[in-house]
């Protein structure tokens, strides 16, 4: 499989020399056999023989910053808040959401999800439910460690609310009773009023957490070595979440600058530093109606983020704000604010962090756009995948930005398997180079046959994924055994072909939603893009992203093409008579 994913992506003579060393690492009694004989044995060992492998090399081993290369932001509709009291109400009512969903994650009493598309109607494990509120990804020098609290623990009775680039403690349960929605509210509103307090302001801690991995480990070692930040960072790190209160950003508000303002807060002269993007779930609440969130996305994957984000979508519109009497507001001891002992060196890491997160954000070049032609009703009506065909529209746009398809991401769930979380969808398939190539120079005919044939194989290659027979977790697994036994890496994994097969120069993903918001995040390589889709019924959703500082990028022009692609698709559909049966 690997060799007929990777044959149409690489020279012919690097493809032989790639099948030869495959050959041999297949040999009875070779390599590959010894290396399959282990894995074997450690799958008889553990629930799943990848989880701690995959989980380590996506993210705990991965350097760069977690703004825009990792983190994934969820954007909400845009709010029309009167002033800021208004936002504030609807921070509390937010959080009264995530409190009475996490009770529910606490109690069991989730519903078992089950697959939908293809093959639907099986259940899927719910581990990354209980992964949301409890866990938080500590630096480390060479690899991060993700902490995972007991659920319920009586050191996560508290939240931690950024506001103005200050961190505040929010605690939940006062004199062993749960705060209501009104005192929350009240607290909220007494911590806006700290914020203002120019005399007791900290510097602007948040933008540590917004560094290359390494560089934040190496600042937290400094920072604990006094016991003021150690404390400080030890709330922080068991809190349930981080609500970011943001002051309005100047910006144009449209669909591309939220979701700039969720991905990197807009560098540190905006929202950067009023987030502590270590924490999985942050809440984002802008006085300007600007609202959304954005995840650690070690614990979980997007869809759990968006079971999670539309209940509370669902839980603000369809229950009324429970704003009764509130406890007496004497009752309620004053939100702390954490503090920092500072340095000059302190001082230097901070002013060493804020200059690389505006690189980072003057660099991101995000396109969010709306094809309102079509949506996945007319796809259905042709009887083929809304999924596979929009993949297939992807490998079209980029073949037609670059004259060539690339190693192709597709995040597939494998939540069938007991602590299940993604392989890959390889949708750089031959078929759908045949499909690109054809649709510059054959007749019509010949297009929608291989338009059928490029969709056939995305969905084969969708079922194999999802149901544990894909070939990069198995890669992985034989790769970090080799490591594991001390071996000489072998050839397979250090030849230009398996180098060139894990540069996820278009990194995708489906994040379906039923209510009105969209994902995005980053590219995974420096030449790349990352394309996130929400597929409605009448129109598509794209958010499409890539970094200036490539000349092999450009998102605007990225969307030109994917758009042009899919009208001329719909009118290929359209002319071929009637759509034949897939096979």
């Amino acid at each position: 499989m690997y060799l007929s994913c990777m044959k149409h992506l690489v020279k012919e003579e690097q493809y032989q020399k790639t099948k030869a060393i495959v050959v041999k690492f297949g040999e009875p009694g070779g390599t590959g056999e010894l290396l399959q004989k282990k894995l074997l044995e450690r799958s008889d060992k553990t629930y799943n023989w990848v989880y701690d492998y995959w989980l380590e090399d996506m993210y705990l081993n991965q350097r760069l910053a977690l703004p825009v290369n990792s983190n994934p932001a969820m954007v909400f509709p845009k709010q029309n808040f009167k002033d800021r009291k208004d936002s504030l109400r609807f921070a509390a009512h937010l959080i009264t959401g995530v409190l009475e969903y996490k009770e529910r994650i606490d109690t069991r009493v989730l519903p078992v999800d089950f697959a939908r598309g293809q093959l639907a109607g099986t259940p899927l494990c719910m581990k990354q439910y209980y992964r949301l509120f409890n866990t938080y990804r500590l630096p480390g020098h060479k690899r991060d460690t993700l902490v995972i609290h007991k659920p319920g623990s009586i050191e996560q009775e508290h939240i931690i609310v950024a506001c103005k680039n200050q961190f505040f403690v929010l605690d939940l349960v006062v004199n062993k009773k749960k705060l209501k929605e009104m005192d929350i509210l009240t607290q909220l509103e007494k911590i806006v009023k700290m914020a203002e307090n120019s005399e007791e302001r900290q510097p602007p801690f948040g933008l540590l957490t917004s560094d290359g991995r390494t560089e934040w480990a190496q600042a937290r070692e400094v920072l604990i070595k006094d016991s003021v930040n150690r404390e400080s960072l030890a709330v922080i790190e068991k809190c349930l979440c981080v609500l970011c209160l943001d002051n309005p950003s100047g910006m144009e508000v449209g669909d591309t600058s939220r979701a700039l303002l969720m991905l990197h807060g807009g560098g540190h002269e905006k929202m950067g530093a009023n987030r502590w993007y270590d924490k999985p779930m942050q809440f984002i609440v802008g006085e300007d109606g600007v609202c959304g969130t954005v995840c650690e996305h070690s614990p979980f994957e997007g869809i759990v983020l968006v079971a999670c984000t539309e209940y509370l979508m669902k839980f603000m519109t369809g229950s009324p704000s429970k704003m009764g009497r509130a406890t007496s507001v004497s009752e309620l001891p004053t939100p702390a604010r954490l503090l920092w002992k500072t340095t000059p060196h302190i001082q230097d890491l901070l002013k060493a962090s804020a200059e690389r997160l505006q690189r980072l954000v003057r660099d991101l070049d995000m396109d969010v756009h709306k094809f309102e032609v079509y949506g996945k009703e007319f796809i259905k009506k042709q009887k083929m995948s809304p999924d596979a065909y929009i993949q297939v529209a992807l490998q079209l746009a980029f073949y037609r930005c670059n004259g060539r398809l690339v190693s192709t991401y597709e995040s597939a769930s494998i939540r069938r398997f007991h602590e299940g979380r993604v392989d890959n969808i390889r949708s750089a398939t031959s078929e759908a180079l045949a499909f690109v190539k054809a649709m510059t120079d054959e007749k019509d005919s010949e297009k929608m046959k291989q338009l059928w044939d490029a969709i056939n194989a995305q969905t084969n290659y969708t079922i194999t994924a999802i149901t544990g027979l894909g070939i990069d977790n198995h890669l992985l697994g034989l790769r970090e055994i080799a490591q594991e036994l001390k071996m000489e890496r072998p050839e397979i994994f250090t030849d230009e072909t398996y180098v060139a097969s894990n540069q996820f120069i278009l990194s995708t993903s489906q994040v379906p939603t039923t209510v009105e918001m969209f994902c995005c995040y980053g590219p995974v390589v420096p030449n790349g893009y990352g394309c996130c889709y929400n597929p409605q019924s009448d129109h598509l959703l794209f958010s499409v992203t890539s970094f200036h500082g490539s000349t092999e990028t450009c998102s605007a022009v990225f969307i030109k093409a994917l758009d042009e692609g899919l009208v001329e698709m719909r009118d290929l559909c359209r002319k071929s008579n009637k759509p034949q049966s897939i096979n």
